[in-house]
């Protein structure tokens, strides 16, 4: 198993290698495989590409943002003028279903509500909007609807993950009550966890998942 100086080297060479992330900007500090990452980046893109890097390091059991977003003065832009910004990308996004959703911005942080058939929506409409120029951050708390039985729920999501190549499929307990999905089991990494999360969420009738999986990594003996 990695040790703590060995995981935040990894980090830093993840952060390093991304092209679109200055890693001087952004400081790193590992305490039992919890990584915490800090600093001051300049668009809301950046911080999401610095946890997705330190998600992907092997040994890395969760990690904390303390990234703060700060634009320039040459690129501000007032929450009226966001909230526009995000309209239009909606109308240009077919996945998104612009009607049903709610756009709230306060000192640029973005807030969504409403509900979506789909996950996927859901998921498009954060995507959407996480790279427009002024916003510091997105709340989503779009909720879902969908009229398949829940009885119907589990079969689905187990086919999906003997689908995925990422995912081992037996190491995965999977209990359904109504729409909500729990998890539990044990994986490989916060990639493949994060894998399952998403797998589940996209299954038609799912509105909410518990993630309970444990990370747990290989152990080579000689």
């Amino acid at each position: 198993m990695k040790t703590d100086v060995e995981i935040k080297d990894d980090v830093l060479d993840e952060l390093a290698w991304q092209p679109n992330i200055d890693e001087t900007q952004i400081g790193v500090i590992v305490e039992n495989g919890v990584v915490t990452l800090s600093g001051v980046v300049n668009n809301y893109s950046k911080k999401l590409a610095a946890e997705t890097a330190a998600k992907s390091v092997e040994g890395v059991k969760a990690v904390a943002l303390d990234i703060e977003v700060k634009y320039g003065n040459d690129f501000k832009k007032t929450d009226k003028e966001i909230a526009k910004a995000i309209v239009d990308a909606f109308e240009w996004n077919s996945s998104v279903p612009e009607d049903d959703i709610t756009v709230k911005v306060e000192n640029g942080w973005a807030y969504l509500s409403g509900e979506v058939q789909w996950s996927y929506q859901k998921n498009a409409a954060k995507n959407a909007i996480k790279n427009l120029l002024g916003v510091k951050g997105v709340s989503n708390s779009i909720s879902l609807k969908n009229n398949i039985k829940p009885s119907e729920v589990k079969d689905k999501i187990k086919k999906a993950f003997q689908r995925m190549a990422t995912l081992d499929a037996d190491s995965i307990i999977l209990e359904t009550h109504g729409h909500t999905v729990t998890l539990r089991g044990k994986v490989h990494s916060i990639k493949e966890k994060e894998d399952a999360e998403t797998a589940a969420y996209n299954a038609p009738g799912v509105y909410d998942v518990k993630n309970e999986l444990k990370v747990q990594y290989y152990t080579e003996y000689a």
